[in-house]
């Protein structure tokens, strides 16, 4: 009997409960501030496996945050504030950390043989080599002909608005 393939961003699991530790604690809210409403009133906060969840559809599908399905995730910007939080208690840096550790041990990152390849600044003698780029509107210079087309000339030299005698 085949076996049912779970969807991308499911979290098993066995993946949960490498995540679980690593997730920041909620900060609680001072006892000494006043309250308008009862304290504890109002919606109580998502889970965080359902937030996490959400965060990891975000990722494998490209949707938006207003496109999270709220049947199965909820409300869209509290899924966001939470990424929010999470992202600026530095959360998915150690997630990142603690998952490159993990492969070092599995398979071994072979750190001696590693490749970088990127420009941080433009190429100095770029400009002298190929010429003015074309696309630049601010250049004073004649526009090249369009190829296979004749030069607009209007019909008339001259526009004569005087009735003719």
């Amino acid at each position: 009997m085949a076996r049912k393939r779970a969807e991308s961003w499911v979290v098993t699991d066995e993946f949960w409960s490498r995540v679980e530790p690593l997730i920041p604690q909620q900060a609680s809210r001072p006892k000494d501030r006043e309250y308008q409403r009862k304290p504890g009133a109002g919606r109580p906060p998502k889970a965080p496996r359902q937030v996490f969840e959400a965060i990891v559809y975000v990722l494998r599908t490209g949707c938006q945050w207003k496109a999270l399905p709220a049947e199965r995730f909820g409300s869209a910007s509290a899924v966001h504030q939470r990424f929010m939080e999470w992202t600026k208690a530095g959360f998915f840096e150690q997630l990142w950390k603690s998952g490159l550790a993990e492969y070092d041990e599995m398979e071994g990152i072979a750190w001696r043989w590693q490749s970088i390849d990127g420009s941080m600044f433009k190429a100095p003698l770029a400009q002298e080599e190929v010429g003015p780029n074309p696309t630049d509107r601010g250049k004073k210079r004649q526009q090249a002909p369009s190829a296979g087309r004749r030069t607009w000339r209007p019909v008339v030299d001259r526009r004569d608005r005087r009735p003719s005698p």
